[in-house]
């Protein structure tokens, strides 16, 4: 079960319709049922960098954000850099400061200026392991027009790979599945698709 909150209240009023005190008010209970049902409960922090009605969000912002979040009882936290504004070390910054455990924090970027291969190597030398990833790098958020989509998987894995990261993740699957879905939609696979030559 995942539930989605914001750093920002501009981001929450146009995702949610609520304000991050009502938003909060509203996961509370979907998050007891769930662990109540025995099921894993992950939350998000949406727009931990930056935000496109407000500018860079302060590193206490996201902070406080995640803080009130996790304090609902989750058992991941995932850190979202919604509109892809992060830099490695603005990655480490945040981190740094999160009052949760490492082995409980995910990341989540989108790759709007190319940085997001960057900022995942600067989580895993935080001590983050898990990481939020879309084949082709499919993804994006209507609300929120500057977000572009995900880091791609295909991306992702090849560089664990180099990194000699075990993921048990078959490269050469994700790349031909890239290649499927980014025809299907007409649109471009991530790097590591578009450099290795389409199978068959």
């Amino acid at each position: 079960i995942a539930v989605f909150g914001s750093a920002t209240e501009s981001f929450a009023r146009r995702n949610l319709n609520r304000t991050i005190d009502e938003s909060l008010a509203m996961f509370a209970p979907v998050v007891a049922d769930a662990r109540a049902a025995g099921l894993r409960v992950r939350g998000y922090v949406s727009m931990v960098w930056g935000d496109p009605w407000e500018g860079a969000v302060p590193v206490e912002q996201a902070a406080e954000a995640a803080r009130r979040l996790w304090e609902l009882g989750l058992d991941e936290l995932a850190l979202g850099d919604t509109i892809g504004v992060a830099t490695p070390l603005a990655v480490q910054r945040v981190i740094e400061v999160i009052d949760v455990p490492r082995e409980a924090i995910a990341v989540h970027f989108h790759d709007t200026y190319g940085q997001a291969l960057a900022n995942v190597l600067a989580a895993l030398q935080a001590g983050i392991t898990t990481v939020d990833s879309s084949v082709a790098g499919l993804g994006g958020c209507p609300y929120a027009q500057s977000a572009t989509g995900n880091l791609a998987t295909e991306d992702l894995v090849y560089m664990l790979d180099g990194l000699g990261v075990r993921t048990g993740v078959d490269l050469d699957a994700v790349v031909a599945t890239a290649h499927w879905i980014a025809q299907l939609l007409g649109r471009q696979p991530g790097a590591v698709a578009r450099a290795r030559r389409r199978p068959g």
